[in-house]
C-alpha cells in the first residue's frame, strides 16, 4: 500500500531535485531573461511610464486625494481642504533620482513551489524586474538580504548606487544566499523567520526617505508589524507578496508527509479526509484576512505575486490598482488572493508537501 501511494505522490508533485543537479543561473543570464521576456512588454504596454507603479514622493504634484489616517500631516493641502470643508493630501510623483531598496526574506520558506518555479525564484525575478526598471530611468537601488538568522542581516547590505551594475551585484547575492540555502546546518533551521529583526535592520540603514520593497512570503513570527509601521511612515512601502496556490488550498492525494521547512517537523497527513482539506483553507483564509488587515492598518500597498502567475501580468494589474486607487480617493487596494497557509489546520509554521 505505502509503496503505492509513494507512486502516487511522485505523479502528482514531482520531488524537487538535488540543488546540485539543477542548472545554476547567473545573474547576467537572469536578468537578460527578464529585460527580454518582461521588461520589453511592459515598456510597451505602459508607454514608458514606469512612475504608475510608484506614485508617491517627490516635487512634481501627481494628484490630490482625501486625507486617511496614516496619512503625513505636512502633505495635507490647506487651501483645498478649506474649500472643501474635508481634508485632502498631495501626492507627488517621485524624486529625479529616487532611492529604493529591496527587502528580500530569503528564508526556508520560500524554497516552495508547486510547479516549476519556487517562491525564491519568483523573489529573484520581480527584484531583477522592477530594480532594472529603476536603474534604467537613473535611480538608485540597494537590497537587505534576509534568510531567516540574525546573522545574515550584518553581512547582506548591498548600498544603494545605480545602474545595470548595481541590479547584476544584488541578483548575485540573492543566488549566492540560494546556494547556500542548499548546504544550511541544521541547526540553524530550528527557529521560525522573524520579519521583526529585518524591518528593525532595515530602519537602521535606510538614511532617506525611500521606496521600500518587502519582497516576501510573510510567514514569520508574530510581533513584526509595529516594525512595518514605523517602516512606512518614514517611506513609500510596498508588500510584495509571494505565494503559491498550494499554499492555500489542499487537493486530494491521499496520504501525505508534511515539512515545516524552518524547523524540520514532520507530520503524516491524510488528504482524502474532507474535513481536514477545510480546515487547512481556513487556517489559509485566517491568515490572509490577518495580513490584509495589517496592510490596510499601515497603509502599505500589496503586490500579489504567485509562483503559477505571469509577472508581467501581475505588474501591470498592481499598476492599474494604483491608478484607481489614486482617482477613488486614497482607499486602500490589496488584492484578495489567497493567503499562504503556513502550515497544515492541525499544526502551527510553514508547512509543505515533501
Amino acid at each position: 500500500m505505502f509503496k503505492s501511494l509513494l507512486r502516487l505522490r511522485r505523479k502528482v508533485i514531482p520531488p524537487a531535485p538535488p540543488e546540485a543537479a539543477q542548472p545554476r543561473v547567473d545573474a547576467e543570464t537572469l536578468l537578460r531573461r527578464m529585460e527580454w521576456t518582461v521588461l520589453k512588454r511592459l515598456d510597451g504596454l505602459l508607454h514608458g511610464d514606469y512612475r504608475s507603479l510608484m506614485r508617491g514622493f517627490g516635487l512634481d504634484l501627481a494628484d490630490l486625494r482625501e486625507y486617511q489616517a496614516h496619512d503625513d500631516v505636512r502633505h495635507i493641502d490647506w487651501n483645498v481642504t478649506a474649500r472643501m470643508q474635508t481634508p485632502y493630501v498631495r501626492e507627488f510623483h517621485e524624486d529625479r533620482e529616487v532611492f529604493a531598496w529591496f527587502l528580500l526574506d530569503l528564508s526556508p520558506s520560500v524554497d516552495f513551489g508547486s510547479g516549476s518555479l519556487r517562491k525564491r525564484e519568483l523573489a529573484a525575478e520581480v527584484t531583477a524586474t522592477i530594480g532594472r526598471m529603476l536603474t534604467a530611468h537613473g535611480n538608485r537601488v540597494g537590497a537587505l538580504l534576509y534568510d531567516g538568522s540574525a546573522a545574515s542581516l550584518a553581512e547582506a547590505v548591498i548600498p544603494a548606487a545605480g545602474g545595470r551594475l548595481q541590479v547584476l551585484r544584488i541578483l548575485d547575492a540573492v543566488l549566492r544566499f540560494q546556494n547556500r540555502a542548499s548546504t544550511r546546518d541544521p541547526a540553524r533551521e530550528k527557529r521560525q523567520t522573524d520579519l521583526g529583526d529585518m524591518l528593525a535592520r532595515a530602519e537602521n540603514i535606510i538614511r532617506r526617505r525611500s521606496l521600500v520593497f518587502l519582497v516576501s512570503d510573510f510567514i514569520s513570527h508574530p510581533g513584526w508589524e509595529s516594525r512595518l509601521a514605523l517602516l512606512a511612515r518614514r517611506n513609500e512601502l510596498v508588500a510584495v507578496r509571494l505565494h503559491d496556490p498550494l499554499e492555500a488550498e489542499l487537493p486530494d492525494l491521499g496520504l501525505a508527509l508534511m515539512e515545516d521547512a524552518e524547523t524540520g517537523e514532520q507530520i503524516f497527513v491524510d488528504t482524502c479526509d474532507a474535513g481536514f482539506r477545510r480546515r487547512f483553507a481556513e487556517a489559509a483564509a485566517r491568515r490572509e484576512q490577518a495580513l490584509r488587515q495589517v496592510l490596510a492598518r499601515t497603509g502599505v500597498d500589496c503586490l500579489e505575486l504567485s509562483t503559477h502567475d505571469k509577472l508581467d501580468a501581475a505588474l501591470l494589474r498592481f499598476a492599474h490598482l494604483r491608478k484607481m486607487r489614486g482617482k477613488a480617493g486614497g482607499q486602500q487596494s490589496v488584492s484578495a488572493n489567497a493567503m499562504a497557509a503556513a502550515h497544515a489546520a492541525r499544526t502551527t509554521g510553514t508547512a509543505q508537501p515533501s
